[in-house]
């Protein structure tokens, strides 16, 4: 009899349909709700995505799955709720990024970066009324580190391919599954992704630390041996465990690659590794496949942004294409309250980083020694975020002012973001002012606490007399004013922490909890998005 290896996790949900993900050890046909879904089979694994439509509006549904007709989840033994379906209003959205797996217990060391934000966050949540359960959760890259995996998965590659490079690090399809059975089996994530639909994006841990930073980054890479096939698996699990269930029914309809692996009934690992090939391509200052993609949650819109695999590295260096941005305004443009653009590497930083990253890529840009010494502390620094690329950064601001100024803007305009490995809100201010509050929100760490040294810098990176200093040298080098004023409203926050927003008609909240060994969730942010500055209560 099959057995479900991971899931169900729950994807896109909206007032009449919804989709379920799963893993499965062996071929069969994955039931939910009545709705049927026979596996493909990517390699050794098995996974299918059940769509189930008409469903009733603002319901709650409890489901079940079943293989081959027996039923394998919920699992007997669990002191969690059922799984349900929830198609009624969107009021709460949580966020977060970068959660590491945590080590395994009594195996071979503790966990040494604190508690679980999205852990202690569940283990709350099944206590508590339905009525105060989150509506959606949005996770903005390093869901898995591929490049940092635990000791349990370093010994697991050790007795696999003992001696071969990269050590200690992922390279096939199966060594990724790997990384998500270890980090989705945890049994709080898995009744938690049961039960809140779960948006997701890359950043670079996915796939490497400084993925795709700059071209001689990408020509160092293309060097080593065992890069391509690398980077092959690295997209083709990306879109079988994360990027497919981002799609809504409809998408899934017109989608070509879906069509064709389903319809297979063969071994599709190929078909997806040429595939994810391809989309790492870059062809004529654009890419050939949008990872970006657009969810609606009532009047709350939703578009989740690559800022990775889409960046133009050829020529003039963009975070994103011109084509890509097109479709952000594109799907921007409606009758909304709340806009929220996820990217997973944040646009405004730090005075002091912003100034810095764009100096950096001045110098990294310059012939010679120069060039190349920028080039170096680019990649040591990970000075890789928006205003890293200066010409898109700019263009993004200027994008949102047009979406905020335009007749019947959206009341907010809020970028979230996560990889900094602290958190913030940050409020925007346009000489020409805008309708539409636009903010930077930013959550990470889920899970990866970084060394206590990166606290202090990172709140030096907020100090006034620095960014001065910065923006005058920044003068000096020939970069152009910033296109717009920012400042903090709240932060730096450091430790695991998971960000909520509420949202009331045109009225929006953030809250910030961080986990505390023994406390679990603490409150340490909550903002009125309306409101100005001075609002935050601790």
């Amino acid at each position: 009899m099959a057995e479900l290896v991971l899931g169900p996790v729950l994807r896109h949900v909206d007032a009449n349909s919804a989709t379920v993900w799963v893993e499965t050890d062996s071929p069969c046909v994955v039931d939910v709700l009545g709705r049927h879904a026979r596996t493909f089979q990517v390699g050794e694994l098995h996974f299918a995505l059940v769509v189930i439509d008409g469903l009733e509006s603002n319901a709650s549904i409890p489901y079940q799955v079943r293989l081959d007709g027996e039923i394998v989840w919920p699992q007997t033994d669990s002191d969690f709720p059922p799984s349900r379906i929830r198609t009624g209003r969107v009021e709460t959205i949580l966020f977060g990024s970068c959660r590491a797996a945590k080590a395994t217990p009594g195996v071979l060391e503790a966990d040494k970066v604190g508690p679980d934000a999205l852990d202690a966050y569940a283990l709350r949540m099944k206590d508590r009324p339905e009525r105060q359960w989150p509506h959606a959760l949005v996770l903005l890259g390093d869901q898995v580190y591929a490049d940092q995996p635990t000791p349990a998965v370093q010994q697991w590659l050790d007795e696999r391919r003992a001696g071969q490079e990269p050590a200690h690090e992922v390279v096939s399809l199966r060594e990724y599954a790997q990384l998500y059975h270890e980090s989705w089996s945890d049994p709080e994530i898995r009744w938690l992704m049961s039960t809140v639909p779960t948006s997701m994006i890359f950043d670079d841990h996915d796939i490497r630390d400084d993925w795709n930073t700059s071209r001689a980054w990408r020509a160092q890479m293309a060097r080593k041996p065992w890069w391509r096939t690398r980077i092959r698996a690295g997209l083709a699990s990306y879109w079988v465990y994360q990027h497919l269930g981002n799609l809504s029914p409809d998408d899934l309809e017109n989608d070509e690659l879906y069509r064709e692996i389903t319809k297979s009934g063969e071994d599709v690992q190929p078909l997806l590794e040429d595939f994810a090939e391809r989309a790492d391509r870059e062809v004529d200052g654009r890419k050939p496949v949008r990872w970006s993609y657009r969810r609606d949650f009532g009047r709350v819109r939703l578009l989740v942004i690559d800022s990775r695999s889409g960046r133009i590295l050829d020529g003039q260096r963009l975070m994103v294409s011109a084509e890509e941005l097109d479709w952000i305004e594109r799907n921007a443009a409606g009758d909304i309250d709340h806009l929220l653009i996820g990217s997973s590497l944040p646009w405004l930083m730090p005075h002091a980083l912003s100034h810095l990253q764009s100096l950096n890529e001045r110098a990294a840009g310059l012939p010679g020694w120069r060039g190349r010494l920028g080039e170096k502390l680019r990649q040591a620094a990970d000075l890789e975020h928006w205003p890293a690329f200066r010409a898109s950064f700019e263009e993004l601001a200027r994008l949102i002012h047009r979406l905020g100024a335009a007749p019947g803007a959206p009341s907010t305009i809020s970028v979230l973001s996560g990889d900094v490995h602290h958190s913030y809100a940050a409020r925007a201010d346009y000489a020409d002012p805008t309708d539409s509050e636009v903010l930077q929100l930013v959550c990470s760490p889920v899970h990866n606490d970084p060394p206590k040294i990166f606290r202090a810098m990172f709140a030096l990176s907020w100090a006034r007399p620095l960014a001065t200093a910065l923006r005058r040298l920044a003068d000096h080098r020939g970069i152009s004013p910033d296109p717009i004023r920012w400042r903090k409203v709240s932060g730096p926050h450091f430790g695991n922490s998971i960000a909520a927003l509420r949202f009331d008609g045109r009225a929006a909240g953030f809250t910030l909890e961080t986990a505390h060994p023994g406390r679990g969730l603490v409150q340490v942010a909550d903002l009125n998005l309306l409101l100005d500055d001075g609002n935050e209560r601790n």
